[in-house]
């Protein structure tokens, strides 16, 4: 039996705008002794000629890896652009097969080319696929001086792009439209956002930008006006300490019962976490996909409309649980044995009724309370006086 390690049967290989002409040798070699190629109309194009007696195949849209898989097996080749695994196929292709079952063969990603064309580091950039994402995924990356790439969906996405930059407060970065790079087709174009005026460059093309502008706070409790709110949201200052005591961590996951407007899964998200927010009334839930979306933050805060413990069934293990709303004890009974060991847990209370459960929770579970008191400063008649907010009575535990 042979030894799949040694014999992969597909091969992906990475291409850009000039064809064959920069391909290795075992690129080409791969392609002459195919029996099917894979690819977007304009790779298959690119390497006319070189695929010897082929099938060729166009991937079907929406993308569908099957009719490649159901080649495995014979002599089949991928074409991707540049990097085949710097957002694109690869990772794909790779995730449905047993490790050795196929090779790459990169070229420069499009990202390494924009930025061997502009003069900037590689390494200090930001870099995003927008083609198949909004333009709100870059925002949490967006701050003075920032540079990004992404590729875009086509030309006419220039624009919006320059539009959404605009719209929050970036309108004087600098926008470069950098199209089929690598090629004899190449151009590179250049405006400023709140003043575009570029005609649609040629598919395949990417956007780089020198940002100018004011990005989004970092650490925790941005204000709340930046947040779409029924008026059902926590509060700058305690949503602060809330996160303070979640200890959010890149990676972890939050489950965020009473989710409300969101804002403590958002923040949570910004900070490299992804979370489950579930909210019972369907109007909030919307506020939360449209705070989600706002902030970038969409692919990494999923909503789910329902009440807990029963809309918790079937999700990942929490590394931290926030009760934002609808505590009972019944509820932290059937949460205690669902969390793993190391699972923190916050909750919050603003009555008499849930301070009385946060307290017998501290005494059944052990953990720690703290009360909040704050006042802002507030008109007195001629003078200034402090008005007290609804005091806060917050439980944390980590199990």
């Amino acid at each position: 039996m042979s030894d799949p390690m040694r014999n992969p049967w597909l091969t992906i290989i990475g291409i850009h705008e000039d064809g064959g002409k920069a391909l290795p040798d075992a690129s080409r070699d791969a392609l002459a002794q195919a029996e099917f190629v894979f690819g977007g109309a304009r790779h298959l194009d690119l390497v006319a000629g070189m695929t010897g007696s082929a099938q060729l195949q166009p991937w079907p849209i929406p993308f569908d890896t099957a009719p490649l898989m159901a080649h495995a097996g014979r002599r089949v080749v991928a074409l991707a652009s540049g990097d085949p695994f710097w957002f694109g196929a690869g990772a794909v292709l790779a995730a449905s097969l047993p490790q050795g079952a196929w090779v790459s063969h990169p070229a420069p990603s499009s990202f390494a080319l924009a930025a061997n064309r502009l003069g900037w580091p590689l390494e200090s950039l930001s870099c995003h696929g927008l083609h198949a994402a909004p333009f709100a995924r870059i925002r949490p990356d967006l701050h003075n001086g920032a540079r990004l790439v992404v590729t875009l969906r086509d030309g006419a996405a220039a624009r919006g792009l320059a539009a959404y930059l605009t719209q929050i407060g970036f309108g004087g970065s600098d926008l470069w439209l950098l199209s089929r790079l690598g090629g004899p087709h190449e151009h590179i174009s250049h405006s400023r956002a709140d003043r575009f005026d570029l005609p649609p460059p040629a598919a395949p093309v990417m956007a780089a930008i020198a940002a100018q502008g004011v990005g989004l706070p970092r650490g925790f409790g941005l204000p709340d006006d930046l947040f779409q709110s029924d008026g059902q949201i926590t509060k700058s200052p305690i949503r602060a300490l809330t996160l303070a005591a979640l200890a959010p961590r890149k990676g972890a996951v939050l489950w965020d019962i009473g989710g409300g407007s969101g804002s403590v899964s958002v923040e949570w998200c910004l900070a490299g976490g992804l979370s489950h927010c579930i909210e019972p009334r369907a109007d909030r839930a919307a506020i939360i996909a449209a705070n989600a979306a706002a902030f970038g933050v969409d692919h990494r805060l999923g909503v789910i409309t329902g009440s807990a413990p029963k809309a918790l069934a079937g999700l990942p293990a929490p590394d931290a649980v926030f009760i934002g709303g609808g505590g009972s004890g019944a509820l932290l009974a059937a949460l205690w044995p669902l969390v793993p060991q190391g699972c923190r847990i916050v909750a919050n209370a603003v009555t008499l009724e849930s301070e009385a459960l946060l307290t017998s929770a501290c005494a059944q579970y052990g953990g720690a309370l703290m009360r909040v008191d704050i006042a802002h400063a507030a008109p007195l008649g001629r003078m200034t006086g402090w008005q007290a907010a609804r005091p806060i009575v917050q439980w944390s535990v980590q199990k």
